[in-house]
């Protein structure tokens, strides 16, 4: 009898642990939460910017925005960067450059280098890749060397920030990738 009671005990304590770690487990939303956003690129940690403060040779340079989402210029020192758009972050620093510099600046900012984006899974090579405009899931597995025998070929889940917040979803093979998303193949079954 003891040993009956035992056995349910610890089959509901099995139960009991497995719909714990299904409420622990990360939320997964519908593919409609990627939509496009709408409005000009913004700018992020990894991403790599040509910057023309024009007529001042000894300012325009490549900068990297580093991991705290900013850039350091010389006179200036840094600038935040990150969650600007490269307009609004050439507007911040013609207005620092005003402040005691020099007179009318006029910059110009682009992006040289997006951020790289991430495939793990069932791909032959998962790793960091260069982010190229207007790739697709498909294309992303591509440059990852492919999908292995048992890849699933269909859809792949996308994590990416979506005003501070990750959010992993389902999303079809041809969907657009961003910069800093990470791309995760899963296996199928049969």
């Amino acid at each position: 009898m003891s040993r009956r009671i035992t056995s349910f005990a610890l089959a509901c304590l099995v139960s009991a642990a497995a719909m714990v770690a299904g409420a622990c487990a990360p939320s997964y939303t519908s593919p409609y939460a990627f939509s496009e956003p709408a409005g000009p690129y913004r700018l992020a940690s990894g991403d790599r910017l040509r910057i023309i403060v024009f007529g001042q040779d000894n300012l325009s340079n490549i900068y990297a925005v580093d991991g705290s989402g900013r850039i350091a210029m010389p006179l200036i020192n840094t600038v935040e960067a990150q969650g600007r758009t490269t307009q609004q972050l050439a507007q911040a620093i013609e207005a620092k450059l005003r402040a005691g510099y020099l007179r009318e600046p006029k910059v110009s900012v682009e992006v040289e280098t997006y951020r790289p984006f991430f495939v793990l899974g069932e791909v032959t090579n998962s790793g960091q890749f260069p982010y190229v405009n207007g790739m697709t899931v498909q294309t992303a597995v591509a440059i990852a060397g492919g999908f292995t025998a048992r890849g699933q070929r269909n859809s792949a889940e996308v994590t990416r920030q979506i005003e501070g917040q990750t959010v992993t979803a389902t999303v079809p093979i041809t969907y657009p990738v961003q910069p800093g998303d990470t791309i995760t193949i899963k296996e199928r079954w049969f």
